[in-house]
């Protein structure tokens, strides 16, 4: 738990930077290895809910383009 401690981690309530578990976990996204990456929180977080998104798209998609051969049409 102490390593906890040394990480950073954005409270999604206050918009603050805060060292350490400060906040409920409910409120706050993290950790992260230093107070600049936790500060750019919402962005990271965008960004992998973007990629997530695009995941599950491409998996939903998989073997829609096939043939019954297995060849793609």
């Amino acid at each position: 738990m102490a390593d906890e401690d040394d990480k950073f981690w954005y409270n999604l309530r206050t918009g603050q930077v805060e060292r350490g578990m400060q906040t409920p976990a409910p409120d706050r996204a993290g950790p992260f290895d230093t107070a600049e990456e936790a500060a750019r929180a919402p962005e990271i977080i965008r960004e992998r809910s973007r990629q997530w998104e695009e995941d599950e798209r491409r998996e939903d998609a998989w073997g829609e383009h096939s043939g019954e051969d297995g060849t793609d049409r």
